[in-house]
């Protein structure tokens, strides 16, 4: 048995033989003299700078797109795989005419932007820095240059916020500045901002500051709607740690956040009172009334059974409520409380996966959260190689789909194996993820000491709730060395106490 110093920072070249592997390109596995957190090449700064790099190299991956994909040649975009929504959006949603979201109506059927309070206010604050003189393909193209700055300052706040999330842990950060889908899909759409604010509220949670936490939550939400799922883990692991003041701390800090930034846009008056704007409100009827679309399990098995699912949201509810109910029964049931960084990733991971639609940029939702989750580099790769094939497939469909009697690019049956892949890739995951919770003694972060170093007020705090055979660990029997074993809430003799 393998002692772990509680203080000792983990090296995952001496843990990981997949990073073992990948460290030969820089002088190998780190020894036991090596020096971390001296000088000024800290991991967090590392980590930033890859980050950084990878946010460029993905940047010069738009290049064909930059210079015309996105001007001459719809099918241009598809083929050199560049596409996105930042630029056609900067004409489309009235930013190119001054309009003011959700206040002006858009030319169109759209009406009013479709995106929440805090991305519109992004998008706007962009088209403000962009200058309104030149041609319009400039303007677009400067338009899509200031978000990417932009962006790139929220993928080196993810990159840092990961880092630091679990003390003991930093290199996993490096997961998330290496992970080939964000460097791809950093600048597809918006979607780093909520993604950034949520990894905000993750590390002041973990820092044991609940009331910071929910105000990040709630600007996230205000973003992108996925970041509110963070309150039902917290509710299941505050429940069976009876952690019920900092639980509503975390609540109050998002409701109060959120309405902060939406209430200013979602109440109108006139004469006859008090309305809520219709703008406000389009981001929640168009998810609403959207129809099943590109990337979701609907879409395959609408297209392999030749009929429209009309009840599809239905059934992603559906879904989505009886996934929530086995998180819940695995919380309660599991021999050791699951770490707050697990049950975020496979609340998300179930939300992609019941969803009507999944864009290529959502992949950036769960980069973080697998990388806090399950910090193993074999795991993470084979996930990243299937988002990055689906990545590539998409786009050779639409390019088949869109050049005629040419059909040059993915046919359907690909495009569908495309879709399986993203699937598996993802379950795949969530089931080692789910292993790790029933099995803590083969959750890489637990063998090298922890409890649950993302967990904030959790990490160490006895249980006061479980279910069936689960066993109320006591504070004292956490302490455990990294080789000791709970199997099914049996703590082993051999645990340090």
């Amino acid at each position: 048995m393998t002692s772990v110093r509680q203080d000792e920072p983990v090296r995952p070249t001496r843990r990981d033989d997949v990073a073992a592997a990948g460290s030969e390109l820089f002088g190998g596995p780190a020894g036991r003299r090596a020096l971390f957190g001296t000088g000024w090449w800290t991991p967090v700064r590392v980590i930033a700078l890859v980050a950084i790099g990878m946010f460029a190299l993905g940047m010069v991956q738009k290049l064909p797109c930059y210079e015309s994909g996105w001007f001459f040649g719809a099918t241009s975009q598809y083929t050199h795989a560049c596409y996105s929504d930042i630029p056609h959006l900067y004409t489309g949603r009235g930013f190119a005419d001054g309009l003011i979201p959700y206040f002006d109506k858009l030319p169109g059927d759209m009406e009013y932007l479709e995106y929440p309070v805090l991305t519109g206010v992004f998008m706007e604050v962009a088209s403000w820095m962009t200058p309104h003189g030149g041609s319009i393909q400039d303007r677009e193209q400067i338009y899509w240059l200031v978000n990417a700055g932009m962006l790139l300052a929220c993928a080196a706040v993810l990159a840092v916020c990961v880092a630091r999330t679990h003390r003991r842990r930093p290199w996993d950060g490096l997961l998330v500045a290496l992970a080939p889908a964000l460097a791809l899909t950093a600048t597809i759409n918006w979607d780093l901002l909520a993604v950034a604010l949520t990894a905000v509220a993750m590390l002041t949670w973990s820092r044991c500051r609940p009331l910071a936490a929910g105000v990040f939550i709630g600007l996230a939400t205000a973003a992108k709607l996925y970041p509110v799922l963070l309150l039902g883990p917290l509710l299941l692991l505050c429940w069976r740690a009876g952690r019920w003041q900092a639980y509503g701390k975390t609540v109050a800090g998002a409701v109060a956040a959120w309405l902060v930034v939406n209430a200013p846009v979602m109440i109108t008056h006139d004469a006859s009172g008090f309305h809520i704007r219709e703008g406000w409100a389009k981001f929640y009827t168009f998810s609403q009334e959207r129809p099943i679309d590109f990337g979701s399990i609907w879409l395959l098995i609408s297209q392999r059974t030749g009929s429209p699912l009309e009840d599809a949201n239905t059934y992603a509810t559906l879904l989505m409520l009886l996934g929530c109910g086995a998180l819940a029964l695995l919380t309660f049931y599991a021999p050791r409380r699951p770490r707050f960084a697990q049950l975020v990733f496979l609340v998300v991971a179930l939300f992609i996966v019941t969803n009507k639609v999944y864009s290529p940029q959502y992949v950036l939702w769960l980069i973080p959260l697998a990388a806090l989750a399950r910090p193993r580099w074999r795991d993470f790769l084979i996930w990243q190689a299937c988002e990055v094939m689906y990545f590539l497939g998409i786009w050779l469909y639409l390019a088949y789909t869109g050049n005629g009697d040419k059909h040059q690019g993915l046919p359907l049956e690909g495009y569908q194996l495309a879709i399986v892949l993203h699937l598996a890739g993802t379950l795949y995951l969530c089931a080692v993820v789910v292993r790790d919770v029933l099995m803590p003694e083969r959750d890489v972060v637990r063998k090298d000491g922890d409890d649950d170093p993302s967990g904030g007020l959790l990490d160490h705090a006895p249980d006061v709730f479980v279910l069936g055979q689960a066993q109320r660990v006591p504070r004292h029997a956490l302490q455990f060395e990294g080789a000791a074993e709970l199997r099914w809430g049996v703590a082993r003799d051999s645990a340090r106490r």
